[in-house]
């Protein structure tokens, strides 16, 4: 697939729990998540990040070699999924693995998401922009994806937050590293810690989200982004470039925090597992019924509820 045939089309793409559209006019690339089932990073949902990520790349990639003016230069991350951008890690397949000891299944997963990631957070080596558009809720790995981006679009109505700790675990696919970059470690610390729900307005203040819209204004919101830097591309990479340089994440980082994840998840305790469980069953039964309601989705549950749950 050429960069001149890019420029003369739009190219549609399946990969199954991802659709993949390519736009010409706006040189960008829109990445819809849409699994099957709960809205979460399901295995096969990161198999597909990594098929698309390879066919973006290559093709951004040759377009810039050959210096087309009309190459690949955007991509935009978001969900199908009415009210949701992604509630996170698999929690079913989580405690499958650590039930059998498996950590080397475990370990594999979390250094997908890594890979994943980082392709987007160093926009494949590129002259490249990433883009999240958060139209709902963002729950702990989907927070830390629209955070791998260069820059996060929200509308109103998204919230955002990292349910880890009430079952004593910790966001470990980047959350640390990406929120540092764009806030003070102090305050991503208590970000993560706090198990609270945030909503983009408040996230915005503190200069984690760039942009807030208004609910169902998302998409143009994406549009007027990319045709406002047209003109002006050459200064906003340099920006980007100089910013990576400032506040750099490494892909080693990201990798030694995966190994703590990892070990602070082979050793949960009984009672965590089974908090895990709860949050898990009740999210399964929530989309089972059609999706989230107004409430949210059970991760987001007052800490007394789930501690409730998780018995004595």
């Amino acid at each position: 697939m050429s960069a001149s045939h890019f420029s003369a089309t739009q190219l549609h793409r399946n990969f199954s729990d991802l659709d993949v559209r390519f736009e010409a006019a706006e040189r960008s690339v829109w990445v819809r998540m849409r699994p099957q089932g709960r809205p979460c990073m399901t295995p096969s949902l990161l198999e597909a990040f990594v098929r698309a990520q390879q066919e973006i790349s290559a093709l951004a990639r040759s377009g810039h070699e050959a210096e087309d003016p009309s190459r690949l230069a955007y991509q935009v991350l978001a969900s199908e999924t009415p009210g949701v951008f992604c509630v996170g890690g698999d929690l079913a397949y989580f405690l499958e693995v650590m039930e059998r000891g498996d950590r080397d299944a475990l370990e594999t997963y979390a250094r997908r998401c890594v890979d994943v990631m980082y392709q987007s957070v160093t926009g494949y080596d590129l002259p490249f922009t990433t883009i999240a558009l958060v139209q709902g809720q963002a729950l702990g790995g989907g927070f830390e994806a629209a955070l791998a981006s260069t820059v996060l679009i929200a509308e109103e109505g998204a919230t955002f937050g990292f349910p880890e700790t009430l079952f004593g675990m910790f966001p470990g696919m980047g959350a640390l590293s990406l929120l540092t970059r764009r806030a003070s470690p102090g305050l991503a610390r208590r970000i993560i810690s706090s198990s609270r729900m945030y909503s983009s307005r408040e996230l915005y203040e503190l200069g984690v989200v760039d942009i807030v819209v208004p609910d169902g204004e998302g998409e143009g919101a994406v549009h007027d982004f990319i045709a406002a830097r047209r003109n002006r591309e050459g200064g906003f990479h340099a920006l980007d470039l100089a910013a990576a340089r400032v506040n750099p994440v490494s892909r080693a980082e990201l990798l030694d925090v995966v190994e703590i994840w990892v070990d602070t998840a082979m050793t949960l305790s009984e009672r965590n597992r089974r908090l895990m469980a709860y949050l898990a069953a009740a999210q399964e039964r929530r989309w089972d019924g059609g999706g989230a309601d107004e409430a949210g989705v059970p991760a987001a549950m007052p800490a007394s509820q789930v501690a409730a749950a998780g018995g004595a």
